[in-house]
């Protein structure tokens, strides 16, 4: 008896069918079933987030659909990508009619700068380092003789 005799048809279930073989109601909603459709979106998807990221400036909507194959649905795209950054660090936003990247919202407590409280020198400071702009190389003995009075090590 050959193989072919004992073998048998395992039908296959897409995740997206119920037990009687149809679409769920989920998938419905999507306008993009066609493979080849979807991958062609998907290249689209990517060459739209390349333009985005790239931009310095928002990048407006005419500006992608003059960069992107003819034919792409650039409402979808964008929707998209937009839906593939809303958990991440950055998101894809809408600026009137552009589209940027921004820091999501709920980590702009990280992009806070410290800023660095800068302290003037006191007198006897500045008047230690222009002594030693002016002698260098000057040993610590050299500068309270030329000063005429004991530096402290503050001062120093």
């Amino acid at each position: 008896m050959s193989e072919r005799a004992n073998a048998s048809v395992i039908p296959f279930k897409m995740d997206d069918e119920s037990e009687d073989g149809e679409l769920d109601q989920a998938s419905a909603g999507n306008p993009v079933q066609n493979p080849a459709e979807r991958l062609y979106l998907a290249e689209a998807v990517r060459m739209a987030e390349a333009i985005v990221f790239a931009s310095a400036e928002p990048v407006s909507e005419k500006q992608l659909a003059a960069r992107l194959p003819d034919g792409i649905n650039l409402t979808l795209a964008m929707t998209e990508l937009q839906q593939i950054y809303a958990r991440r660090g950055v998101n894809l936003v809408r600026v009137g009619d552009a589209w940027a990247f921004r820091t999501a919202g709920d980590l702009a407590f990280l992009m806070s700068r410290d800023t660095v409280q800068q302290r003037k020198l006191s007198r006897a400071a500045l008047e230690v380092l222009a002594i030693i702009a002016y002698h260098q190389p000057v040993t610590r003995a050299e500068i309270e003789d030329i000063r005429g009075v004991e530096t402290s090590k503050g001062t120093l």
